[in-house]
């Protein structure tokens, strides 16, 4: 089995074996060691907008594969619950709905909305019952604004994860941002995950991907930004194309932002521009394959498709042409490491740098 070793310095660091993207054992290692202590994205309080509603969904299907339950309580409380019953593992819920209780359609039995135990038929001669354990298992829920996160691995703090992008973005009005289902789609990348990965946190192949894109960003001003387990890449707007207003209090004040584009290790891309925020949500589903989810949030539609944030199907499509030109490369016999750009890869080598430290 290869060691992951990247060197501090980037320059004279090699990117990881290639047995990282191609080897079974390595890619579900991932799953325990890299997904399970990060933190989520679940999506935002609007699913659960009155006491009693639930909506079930699945954390990373086919990687992590964790049903789960949001649910809002008659006091106006969120809560993440394990959406499988604890008496023989049937799925709780299966739609939104709304009730004040949570009930199990195999056997009947229920729980409070916060997920503890609350009655079952035919029990009473079980004995030490109920327990602790008959409860269901509750999920940490952190919130920024409307939005929702999570952690699987019930541990890692949330502060090492999004603290840095949550103090940069204090002046968004959350209050004007809405979810736009008929703006949102899910592709499927024929790619191992941190390929796509990689590929965003470089702003390196927009002259040569993304032809649109690069004559709206000063690509001369491009900068990348390191932080524990996130980063930021800052899009500075061409004369006279959009870009953000900036409050004084903005650490940003006074520069033409036209893009924060902001990635959560291991999987997550939050990209702010003036209309709004498009988070990506990469999802492993095989050594050759990821789904990426798109899920938009429009504050200001006048604006919207305009700048850096315009046409953002045309650039994943350009995304997805070389991220699966890279898997094909990736499996030839020829290769095994490359090398860094010391002054437009750094956040490609700072997550190879986490993946090393976390999978060793």
């Amino acid at each position: 089995m290869p060691r992951f070793d990247i060197d501090p310095d980037i320059a004279k660091a090699r990117t990881p074996d290639t047995a990282f993207y191609t080897d079974p054992q390595l890619f579900g290692e991932a799953k325990k060691k890299l997904f399970a202590p990060s933190w989520q994205f679940v999506g935002d309080t609007d699913q659960v907008r009155q006491p009693g509603d639930m909506v079930p969904f699945t954390l990373l299907a086919d990687y992590l594969d964790e049903p789960l339950l949001l649910v809002r309580d008659q006091g106006n409380a969120l809560h993440l619950l394990s959406n499988v019953c604890t008496h023989r593992g049937n799925i709780l819920v299966h739609e939104p709905c709304s009730s004040p209780h949570i009930r199990c359609r195999y056997h009947g039995r229920q729980f409070h909305p916060d997920g503890k135990f609350r009655s079952m038929p035919e029990f009473k001669e079980v004995l030490d019952f109920p327990s602790p354990a008959d409860d269901l298992a509750r999920l940490p829920l952190f919130q920024w604004g409307k939005w929702l996160f999570t952690s699987p691995g019930l541990s890692s703090d949330p502060g090492h994860f999004l603290g840095d992008m949550i103090d940069r973005l204090r002046w968004l009005p959350f209050s004007d941002y809405q979810f736009r289902p008929d703006r949102s789609r899910d592709f499927s990348v024929k790619a191992h995950w941190a390929l796509y990965c990689e590929n965003y946190l470089e702003g390196f192949h927009i002259p040569f991907v993304h032809a649109g894109l690069n004559e709206v960003i000063d690509f001369g001003s491009y900068t990348t930004e390191l932080f524990r387990y996130s980063n930021l890449q800052l899009g500075i707007a061409r004369e006279d194309e959009d870009c953000f207003d900036l409050p004084p209090g903005s650490p940003d004040y006074g520069k033409k932002v036209a893009a924060y584009y902001f990635f959560i290790f291991p999987n997550l891309m939050f990209n702010f521009y003036p209309w709004g925020l498009s988070v990506n949500i990469v999802m492993p589903v095989s050594l050759r394959e990821t789904r990426v989810a798109f899920r938009t949030y429009v504050a200001d539609e006048s604006r919207y498709d305009k700048g850096a944030g315009a046409g953002l199907d045309r650039v994943e499509g350009e995304d997805e042409e070389v991220v699966e030109a890279v898997q094909k490369g990736i499996r030839s016999r020829f290769y095994r490491h490359g090398r860094y750009s010391v002054t437009r890869e750094q956040g490609t080598h700072h997550f190879h740098r986490i993946i090393a430290g976390l999978m060793e």
